[in-house]
């Protein structure tokens, strides 16, 4: 059976430290406190952890070495990707006795085909060089983060990221073809296959595909593109209510169908914050509204379909009275800015205080009732308290967020994490939703895994996880 190595072997003795060293050379290894520092901090500062060495292999054979070695000598292993997950998994403990694995220097596309729209990139390589590459091939490629900068593509991978596409294109997983991973005992599992059918048995990518770095290392991954569209026409509307949003977004699944590609949500507070706090933002609209959505549709061919369909949208919403006032782009970099007040929503909140997070998914029909209940929850509990929700409408993802109350004591509002964030997910239970759509568990969300999985289920992820990780040393104490 798998066991948690993060109470035992604290301090790792030099000698080890030296022989995992010598396995990437002096460029992939790194002992300094300053340039390991980046690697033991979680982007919202809710996690800081030790460790006395930080490994930076350059080849898949040096990630199997370094696994064999682990194996042997029973050394905990945390693989981080870009270090921008936000439940905790890429981060060591605080107890200093686990290495970090980091895929950085396993950055390399190996391959790209416009044609049949694949490509095998390494894990290493962020999800915006992904994309870059999938463009000069003549394809796209749809998984869409605000952190596409400087995630990394393993991450992703490991984590099953969402992102603003998720609503036409899927997660993570639905982009994946095939893997490349590293196993615990250093075996590396060739699954770098470009089929789009493949009946043959167990589908073993899929146990990797967010299992958070539990299971096995990804190092490299085999990507299906889409055909790159030809348009995008995007717009930004101010609705009165969330159950207004609904029935706009009824309307444009029924009437644009697979050409619709986003739909995003956020509460007036969020474009307050953005405007507050972002440098170069203003309203796009005259007068302020309740709630914005934040459109987008795509056409294969530039025959101004997508605009067209964009404007009858509007036209006939406001018709209707569910959207108040709207914009529509009439040029790329005016696009630009509509989608920059959408992804500077994460980066604002900071200077507000104290901010708790819940990243939750509920039924799209189920959207309105949530909401208002959890606002009448957060009030209850901390008059006062400002939620901040935003995010996925089209997928049911809402990330319910609640910012301090204003002059507030940012250490005592966050010592309620668990009594608030726990309100909001007793809600997302009981209508039927997810309390993780797509940060994952982590460290964060690990002790709520017996109220949301049953025993069964539990029970098979521990028995997955102890016949690829008999010693425990891959990721311990996180997801399980």
């Amino acid at each position: 059976m798998s066991v948690d190595r993060r109470e035992t072997d604290n301090a790792l003795d030099p000698a080890l430290i030296a022989r995992f060293a010598a396995l990437v050379g002096p460029a992939g290894a790194i002992t300094d406190p300053e340039a390991m520092a980046p690697h033991l901090v979680e982007w919202r500062d809710r996690y800081r952890g030790r460790t006395p060495l930080v490994l930076k292999p350059g080849t898949v054979e040096e990630v199997s070495a370094i696994l064999r070695l682990a194996q042997e000598t029973r050394t905990p292993i945390v693989p981080q990707g870009g270090n921008t997950g936000l439940v905790g998994g890429q981060i060591p403990h605080e107890t200093g006795g686990e290495i970090v694995l980091s895929l950085t220097r396993l950055d390399r596309i190996r391959s790209v085909d416009g044609e049949t729209g694949t490509m095998i990139a390494e894990a290493g390589v962020t999800l915006a060089g992904v994309q870059e590459a999938a463009e000069a091939a003549g394809r796209l490629f749809p998984l869409s983060l605000a952190s596409e900068g400087t995630c990394q593509i393993g991450g992703n991978i490991a984590t099953n990221a969402g992102g603003i596409a998720a609503l036409a294109h899927g997660t993570a997983r639905n982009l994946v073809l095939g893997l490349e991973v590293v196993l615990a005992d250093g075996r590396i599992w060739d699954g770098l296959r470009l089929l789009k059918k493949d009946n043959t048995g167990y589908d073993l990518k899929q146990l990797f595909i967010g299992s958070e770095g539990t299971l096995g290392v990804i190092t490299a991954a085999a990507l299906r593109l889409a055909p790159r569209p030809a348009e995008r026409a995007t717009a930004f509307a101010g609705l009165a209510s969330v159950r207004d949003v609904a029935r706009l977004f009824s309307m444009a699944e029924r009437e644009i169908g697979h050409a619709l590609t986003s739909f995003e949500i956020m509460g007036r507070i969020c474009l307050d914050f953005v405007l507050r706090h972002g440098a170069d933002t203003r309203d796009p609209l005259a007068e302020p509204h309740a709630w914005y959505v934040l459109l987008e549709i795509s056409g294969l061919k530039a025959d101004g379909r997508a605009r067209s369909l964009a404007e009858d949208l509007l036209t006939r919403a406001m018709e209707e009275g569910l959207v108040r006032d709207g914009v529509l782009a009439g040029s790329l970099a005016q696009a630009q800015a509509l989608w920059r007040l959408r992804e500077l929503v994460s980066e604002v909140q900071k200077p507000e205080g104290g901010s708790i997070k819940c990243d939750v998914s509920v039924p799209v029909s189920r959207i309105p009732e949530f909401i208002a209940r959890a606002g009448e929850a957060v009030a209850r509990l901390l008059p006062g308290a400002r939620p901040v929700p935003f995010g996925h409408f089209g997928d049911g993802n809402i990330h319910y967020n609640i910012s301090q109350p204003e002059g507030g004591d940012r250490e005592a509002f966050l010592e309620r994490w668990e009594e608030i964030a726990g309100a909001v997910h007793e809600i997302v239970l009981d209508l039927g939703g997810s309390i993780s759509a797509e940060h994952g568990i982590g460290r964060m969300k690990r002790h709520l895994m017996p109220a949301i999985k049953s025993p069964v289920e539990l029970d098979l992820m521990r028995r997955i996880k102890a016949a690829l990780d008999a010693e425990g040393i891959l990721n311990p104490g996180k997801l399980l």
